[in-house]
């Protein structure tokens, strides 16, 4: 037997200026996962919002993969009673 599940990641993301900031929210279980990342133009390279919203939010959802993991390392900790580390 297989269950499916679903799980939404909503991507928020914010210019202003030189500087685009992308918040990532994840919920499972009732329990929230939330990371931003941050990206800053330098004046002096041509105004191309899209590779700043590419890279926030890429930033973002690494942090949030990276939360998530160490959740993962937590739950596992817990059964296992010693310190783990997974790859992700």
């Amino acid at each position: 037997m297989s269950t499916e599940k679903a799980f939404k990641v909503d991507l928020d993301v914010v210019e202003d200026g030189h500087t685009t900031k992308a918040t990532a929210r994840l919920l499972i279980d009732g329990e929230e996962f939330v990371a931003s990342g941050i990206a800053r133009r330098n004046p002096d390279d041509p105004d191309l919002p899209k590779i700043g919203d590419e890279l926030a939010a890429a930033r973002a959802l690494l942090l949030l993969a990276r939360e998530l993991g160490k959740k993962v390392d937590e739950g596992i900790a817990a059964y296992e009673g010693h310190e783990v580390h997974v790859s992700i």
